[in-house]
This record gives C-alpha cells, structure tokens and sequence, in this order.
C-alpha cells in the first residue's frame, strides 16, 4: 500500500518555476469548485460531512527533494531533501483528493515529528485539533499535465480530464513549516 517517494518524482518541469504563481483568488476556477477551493477549514471534516465512508489511503511516503515551487515558498535550496507523504481520500467508494505534504528536514526534529507515523490517519485531525498550529495563505492553482503535482496524481488514479485545481497553504507549529497541497479530482463534484 505504501510505496516510498523516489527522486524522480520530483523531476522539475518547465510549469514549476516560482514565477508561474500559485493566486489567492480561485476566480478561473469553475464555480462549484471555489468553495471547496477557498474553505479554510478542515477538508477532512468537510469531506467526511459528505461521505460516512471517509479515508485515507497512503500511496507514497519517504524523503525526496520538493517540487521547484515548493522549495521557493519554503524557502530551501533546491538540493534540499524533505519528508513527503502523498495520500488519497476517499468518500462514497471514489477518490475525492490527492494530498501532498511537504517537511521539511529541519522541521522533522520539532514538534512536527509524528506526522511521519499517521499512517491511514488524516493529516487534518492534526492540523485542526492544535490550536498551536498556525494557518498561513491559502493559495489556488489549476494545474494542467505538465505539473509535477498532477502527474503524481495520475500515477495513481486514472484521470481522464486536462486540468485539476488545487490549493495548498503552510501550517506552522512552533515556527517550523510544513507545506499541504490538496488536489482536487474529477469525482469531487459527484454525489
């Protein structure tokens, strides 16, 4: 079930350059996508107000460099190693969303350390049950096949349109960062 990251996952494209910015307003996006896309909630407690049958499932965990635009809004160097989890979540027997977090090395020896053993649990029930963790930007994109992000995600779900959106944002705890992406699949919008 869960397979490890490998470095060339992370091979840049030329869509991933810190110029090409993720925006704060979802106004291109289809318009029943743009609450999902701007809620700052938790979308784990949203998901699983929609379907009984939430979960999480892990696809990919384990130490790479981040994408060329994860670096720059983390501010590492581009050699950089993290800790990345990708996950899908699931409701209603369909995936719904491909998660990805970014740790940073540094991060991992402070308070963020358990979020290398959550397993089949959701990133959300940690973010939103600390008050200590902070919520910084949320920022939307619609990615298309060149993005790194979209291709990690048809590696495992077959997707069958050109474009995904997705938003992410940094929560931090004690100072330390850590990167979430939520990349929105075709079968969100589906009963």
């Amino acid at each position: 079930m869960d397979r490890a990251v490998t470095a060339s996952r992370h091979a840049p494209s030329r869509q991933d350059s810190p110029d090409k910015a993720w925006s704060t307003h979802p106004f291109a996006a289809p318009r029943a996508l743009r609450g999902w896309l701007t809620d700052r909630g938790s979308l784990t407690r949203r998901l699983k107000a929609h379907h009984a049958d939430f979960r999480v499932y892990p696809v990919a965990r384990g130490f790479a460099r981040p994408f060329p635009d994860e670096v720059h809004v983390l501010s590492l160097s581009p050699q950089t190693q993290a800790y990345v989890r990708d996950v899908l979540l699931f409701g209603g027997g369909h995936a719904r969303v491909f998660a990805h977090s970014v740790l940073p090395r540094p991060t991992l020896r402070g308070a963020w350390w358990g979020i290398t053993h959550l397993g089949t649990k959701s990133l959300g029930e940690v973010l939103f049950t600390n008050p200590r963790i902070q919520r910084l930007g949320l920022s939307v994109r619609r990615l298309d096949t060149r993005h790194p992000l979209y291709r990690a995600a048809c590696r495992h779900i077959r997707i069958d349109t050109r474009h995904l959106w997705a938003r992410r944002s940094v929560f931090c705890l004690d100072g330390r960062p850590l990167l979430v992406t939520e990349v929105f699949l075709p079968a969100l919008l589906n009963p």
